[in-house]
């Protein structure tokens, strides 16, 4: 550098009062500026936080296999206090993006982070918000047989063989008070089915009941894998639209679920989670409070399969109600079940069942008589009470083919059926679940609540 230009760049010239004035009011400005975000960053590691600090006592991180009632029970000793670590986590996460935000208890992923709460209420907290989505998602007939080996008992498959059996049900044991709905009262109840203990969840309308009793509902759920399942986790909706009318209700859960004991087997190659259902109506029907002829019965799905086939036993279910059932007869269930999404190759411990009844039967073709033997829909003119069906027009798990054939088969034998096909809605009638309730509730007030 010249001297004239560094002469120029450093020269001592004394600069003036206004000047240092400014100078000095910058300096202030830019250490504000600068001090501002350390004193952010300071504040954030010190406990200045104590509402949150209270909030989680202990992270976990979801691991494969696991589910929020499972961690429940294990960190907080309560299967159904899992709502409390829904709304511990979600109020964490509202703070610290670490954590995760759960919209869907029954969907939590591997490897999220949730926040176990500091204190924990003995009662399990009722879901604040009771919309559609915490349903199961169903897989294809295939993906519902245990991997387990077991003997397959074809005749054990027929309408009569269920018809010879007794149902002696057993008083319903409460194992467990839970929050409470709208309403009403929910409880994990347990019953007896084959000399085994199932679970439940029961739902008993406030107040006293009508010197009469109450009219009840069981409530048939759909497949979901017996190893995620758990009593409180789905279809927490859908109860709740009936709960919330002045019904009982009680949801089996089926031997092999969740905390039931047995084995969980096929729910098409083995009569076991029919006659589950059928111990369960018998043990509702014993229920004080409770008339037992007043009783119907809610299907989704698989359990619109269980539905048809318990009225096809039990006389005194007067109503039906089944959303996406299946309910084709078993001929249309092996030959006609399509799904939207191309069909994966069935393993072969799912064809089993299958193969092993074929051989030992025949074909369809081969021996109609045992086909149609097994088939509810080869009884419906024996159906004690009406039947509304409901499917959404885009279910991509059951064809709306197997409502429009069980419909199809009530009116040909001169029984009453309804049918309501949902354009664009999915298998859990997520869209248009409202309408669907509404239309559902009404057609049970009209059999079992009468003229009251």
């Amino acid at each position: 550098m010249s001297p004239a230009l560094w002469k120029f760049a450093y020269s001592p010239v004394m600069p003036s009062r206004a000047s240092i004035d400014g100078m000095n009011k910058h300096a202030r400005v830019t250490r504000l500026f600068i001090a501002l975000p350390v004193l952010l960053c300071l504040a954030a590691l010190l406990p200045a936080r104590p509402a949150f600090a209270q909030l989680c006592r202990q992270d976990v991180l979801v691991e494969s296999g696991e589910t929020l009632s499972t961690i429940a029970a294990r960190e907080l000793g309560n299967m159904a206090a899992y709502p409390q670590i829904v709304a511990a986590t979600n109020a964490a996460a509202a703070a610290d993006d670490r954590y995760a935000v759960i919209t869907d208890p029954g969907r939590i992923s591997v490897g999220q982070r949730l926040c176990l709460p500091g204190a924990v209420s003995t009662e399990a907290s009722a879901p604040e918000a009771l919309t559609p989505s915490a349903t199961e998602t169903i897989a294809a007939p295939a993906a519902e047989d245990n991997e387990d080996d077991f003997d397959f008992v074809p005749e054990e498959l027929t309408i009569d063989y269920l018809r010879s059996l007794d149902y002696p049900g057993s008083d319903l044991v409460i194992e467990q008070t839970l929050a409470p709905g709208v309403n009403y009262q929910r409880y994990v109840a347990s019953y007896q089915s084959d000399g085994l203990k199932i679970l439940g969840l029961l739902t008993v309308p406030n107040g006293d009941p009508p010197a009469a009793g109450r009219p009840a509902i069981i409530f048939n759920h759909g497949y979901i894998s017996p190893e995620v399942y758990r009593t409180t986790e789905r279809y927490v909706a859908y109860q709740d639209g009936f709960a919330r009318n002045g019904y009982v209700t009680f949801k089996p859960d089926y031997r092999g679920h969740g905390f039931s004991e047995g084995e969980s087997r096929s729910a098409y190659g083995t009569p076991d989670y029919a006659i589950d259902v059928l111990n369960a109506t018998a043990s509702v029907k014993r229920l004080d409070g409770v008339d037992s002829t007043r009783i119907g019965m809610w299907g989704h799905s698989m359990g619109g399969y269980l539905t048809v086939r318990a009225m096809l036993v039990d006389p005194d279910v007067k109503v039906g109600v089944i959303w996406g059932g299946v309910v084709a007869s078993y001929p249309d269930i092996m030959t006609r079940w399509t799904r939207s999404d191309p069909m994966p190759a069935i393993p072969s411990r799912a064809r089993r069942w299958r193969q092993e009844i074929m051989d030992e039967v025949g074909t369809p073709e081969e021996n109609p008589e045992f086909w149609a033997s097994v088939s509810a829909n080869t009884y419906v003119d024996e159906l004690p009470g009406p039947i509304q069906l409901h499917h959404g027009g885009s279910d991509g798990s059951v064809p709306v083919l197997f409502s429009e054939l069980l419909y199809d088969d009530i009116i040909g034998a001169g029984g009453e059926a309804e049918l309501y096909v949902y354009p664009g809605d999915d298998h859990n009638i997520s869209q248009q679940f409202n309408t669907a309730m509404a239309r559902s509730v009404a057609f049970f007030d009209g059999v079992l609540k009468g003229g009251e």
